[in-house]
């Protein structure tokens, strides 16, 4: 532990790869300990959007943090972990193979702070065969104004376990501004699946640094579905996941709407280092004014793996922007990878073939936006396939 804190140490000032760099020091560290009776109904009605609800009804297991207070943890399966970070790294038994192996802990400053001045953050696991019916829900959520909220989280699928979790983060509806860093780290064991669904519910002048990294053995599925629909200052994630045993499976599918003054910079890396793995990074982008840069790397290093990836946008507004940055690299003879990307706006035509239905011309476009966002995603349980519904249609009035 003392080398990891040392590289944290010489990654301080290091700025990310990628999107705007962020002064941490203009943010504070210190919040008063919260309960979910100290939240107003605006504040309950918010997170109610983001998919938070404590009454342990359709659900295994379930964390909430508000600013740096664990408000709630619970598992009510037998066969799952849910714990406060800080308490799993007590047991250096637990987390010895797992804390900072998918991601390094030099990645950036955000990295860094994370691992110097920890908030909390999650340990979830599925015990080897556990089939977890029910999703885990957990809610990272900031409440002080300019607080600077440092996660980490752990989420662990044992060999032929199953596990999904629904994760909502957000901040008070009475906030203006604050910085969300969270690093999360996946381990897929063999012939496990994990599907991770991602809704995100932030500030309009909130800054969002989340750093992922996912390890997936032999036949292991691994699904992210990230979903963000409202304003939010600035958002910059690239979680890259590494394919390392024969017949893994990964799937991004980001669906992105970014208003006037927001910046999203989200993409995913996949290296295929395995025969027969499988990957797709598939992304629907929306902007109404703001920019999204949607970027994508496929790392195809032997032969026999199958790989596509995927961008389509919509532009809504005059000022909106949307970049595509689609990438592959094929490192031997035998991979096969693919991809496709466009850019543009609604076809005329279209709305036209549905006013000769009977629609509005405003009903017509919302139709179009609606089943643009609206994507199928194979095999996504459906309460999760109805989480993404909702919040399409909860911000559907805001784009048109």
């Amino acid at each position: 532990m003392q080398k990891i804190e040392e590289k944290a140490k010489k990654a301080l000032k290091k700025k990310a790869a990628y999107g705007e760099d962020i002064e941490l020091e203009k943010f504070v560290r210190q919040a008063e300990p919260v309960s979910y009776a100290d939240l107003d109904p605006e504040e309950q009605k918010r997170l109610h959007q983001t998919g938070l609800d404590l009454s342990n009804q359709g659900h295994s297991g379930a964390f909430f943090q508000s600013d740096c207070s664990v408000v709630h943890c619970q598992s009510t399966y037998k066969g799952l972990e849910v714990l406060p970070i800080k308490e799993a790294i007590q047991d250096p038994e637990k987390i010895k193979d797992y804390c900072w192996q998918a991601v390094s802990v030099d990645t950036d400053k955000y990295t860094a702070a994370s691992e110097l001045d920890l908030d909390n953050g999650y340990f979830i696991r599925a015990l080897p065969g556990e089939k977890v019916i029910y999703p885990v829900q957990a809610c990272l959520y900031i409440r002080k104004e300019k607080f600077a909220q440092h996660l980490h989280n752990i989420i662990i699928a044992e060999e032929g376990s199953e596990l999904h979790i629904i994760t909502g983060c957000a901040t008070s509806p009475h906030l203006v501004s604050g910085l969300h860093i969270g690093v999360s780290e996946f381990y897929i064991k063999k012939g496990a699946k994990l599907t991770f669904t991602m809704i995100h519910n932030w500030g309009e002048d909130v800054y969002v640094r989340p750093r992922s990294g996912v390890i997936i053995e032999e036949d292991g599925v691994f699904i992210s579905n990230y979903v963000s629909l409202r304003p939010v200052r600035s958002l910059q994630t690239y979680p890259s996941a590494t394919l390392a045993g024969r017949g893994a499976v990964a799937r991004f599918n980001s669906i992105l709407v970014a208003p006037p003054g927001s910046e999203l910079d989200i993409g995913a890396k996949v290296t295929l280092k395995a025969p027969e793995a499988r990957a797709e990074i598939i992304s629907r982008a929306i902007s109404t004014g703001g920019k999204i840069i949607a970027r994508g790397l496929l790392v195809g290093e032997v032969p026999g793996i199958k790989a596509h990836l995927e961008c389509k946008g919509l532009i809504l507004s005059e000022k909106g922007i949307i970049r595509a940055i689609p990438e592959l690299e094929g490192q031997a003879s035998g991979v096969d990878m693919s991809h496709e990307a466009a850019v543009g706006k609604i076809a005329q035509e279209e709305i036209e073939y549905l006013m000769a239905r009977g629609l509005s011309e405003e009903e017509a476009t919302s139709t179009i936006v609606r089943g643009f966002l609206n994507v199928q995603i194979d095999g996504l349980p459906a309460e999760l396939q109805a989480e993404i519904e909702a919040a399409v249609k909860e911000s559907e009035k805001a784009l048109i």
